[in-house]
């Protein structure tokens, strides 16, 4: 089957099995290794990219789904030689160790931010729980999304990233009267 998709900002055309699977796609044809495989069974996170600005476990999305769309992976998230926010925060707070669920948690992070710019600890626990990591006890990690959130401003990343100021308006919970 032929498919066209935007990975990065790049567009590709290519023709690929009915049966691969995006993570297979995107790091045996177009070469983005930063997206991991890591239990191809939709388990462990470490291949989660952006698709349509959503993150995705690229193991369980086939690549002719992604027809027509935009698909941000690791690669894609620093911008003009610097880290995204939370790629920097991610290494500013020691969140990694072997570093192999990194990118996955990356992402999923960012996803989580759009919906929640300001999360307490567990929602960041709750927002990251499909992506496990074997090294790092997750305590630096959670630090790590909370300090991103304090640096980032509403629509910080890529445009598939970006969420307006509306969409966190409207998302945030409103607050009648009470008192203390």
């Amino acid at each position: 089957m032929r498919i066209t998709v935007n990975v990065d900002g790049t567009r590709y055309t290519d023709e690929v099995e009915p049966r691969m699977s995006l993570v297979h796609y995107l790091r045996e044809r177009l070469g983005k290794t930063g997206t991991v495989i890591g239990c191809d069974t939709s388990n462990c996170g470490a291949c989660t990219v952006h698709l349509d600005g959503h993150s995705v476990k690229s193991c369980s999305v086939l690549a002719v789904q992604a027809d027509g769309c935009e698909v941000t992976t690791i690669e894609g998230l620093a911008r003009d030689g610097q880290m995204h926010p939370v790629q920097q925060a991610f290494h500013d707070n020691h969140a990694l160790q072997c570093g192999f669920c990194t990118p996955g948690m990356i992402m999923q992070a960012i996803d989580l931010l759009a919906d929640d710019p300001d999360p307490d600890e567990n929602a960041v626990r709750h927002g990251l729980e499909g992506n496990l990591c074997r090294c790092t006890g997750y305590q630096n990690i959670v630090r790590a999304v909370r300090d991103a959130a304090q640096k980032m401003a509403p629509g910080a990343g890529p445009a598939a990233e970006q969420v307006s100021d509306s969409e966190i308006t409207s998302r945030a919970p409103s607050h009648t009267g009470g008192g203390n």
